[in-house]
């Protein structure tokens, strides 16, 4: 797939083994994410379904790996779990349209090296891909709405109660519904 690509200077910053797994199900940014890999020097391997990610994850685990976290049959940490058990250097990014937190921090637990919220862009994934241990990433120039702290904390309660919704409106002492409608929907900026 890369054979008509000539590597780019970006490409020494990758090392010997380029081979990275893109995991997400939104088809067209993917296939643009995986031009743009393999235009930096990346040999990419693309899965639209946790089960596709788990099965390329197991035939050839990666030693680069863009994880979405909400798929459409499954949770991407599924995947990051897989590469992580077989390989323990590889580094992982997750990418999502759900950032939140909570679910940075178990991503984080689980192996990941940085978590991208979308719509991150070819350059923002190569970077951090490609960052150095110890080095650190951009401090974001906006701090967080207030809409956006109330959504973290949330999150954070879900994450802490396991997904659970009833238990997470419990703690929060918020009806269920509400609770419901409020983590259906995309976070605030």
């Amino acid at each position: 797939m890369t054979d008509s690509i000539t590597p780019s200077p970006e490409s020494s910053s990758i090392g010997p083994d380029a081979t990275l797994l893109l995991v997400d199900d939104d088809g067209p940014f993917l296939r643009r994410l995986a031009r743009a890999m393999e235009a930096r020097g990346f040999t990419v391997e693309i899965a639209e379904s946790v089960a596709e990610g788990l099965a390329k994850a197991k035939r050839n685990t990666p030693k680069y790996a863009v994880v979405d976290m909400r798929l459409q049959d499954g949770n991407g940490l599924d995947v990051i779990e897989a590469i992580r058990e077989r390989r323990d250097d590889t580094r992982i990014i997750v990418l999502t349209g759900y950032g939140n937190i909570a679910t940075a921090v178990t991503a984080v637990k689980l192996g990941a090296i940085d978590y991208l919220a979308k719509p991150a862009d070819a350059d923002e994934v190569f970077a951090a891909l490609t960052r150095k241990p110890g080095e650190r990433a951009e401090v974001p120039e906006n701090p967080m709405s207030a809409d956006r702290v109330r959504w973290e904390h949330i999150q954070r309660v879900y994450e802490m109660c396991e997904r659970n919704v009833s238990e997470t409106a419990r703690q929060l002492n918020m009806h269920r519904r509400t609770l419901q409608r409020i983590l259906a929907k995309r976070a605030p900026r």
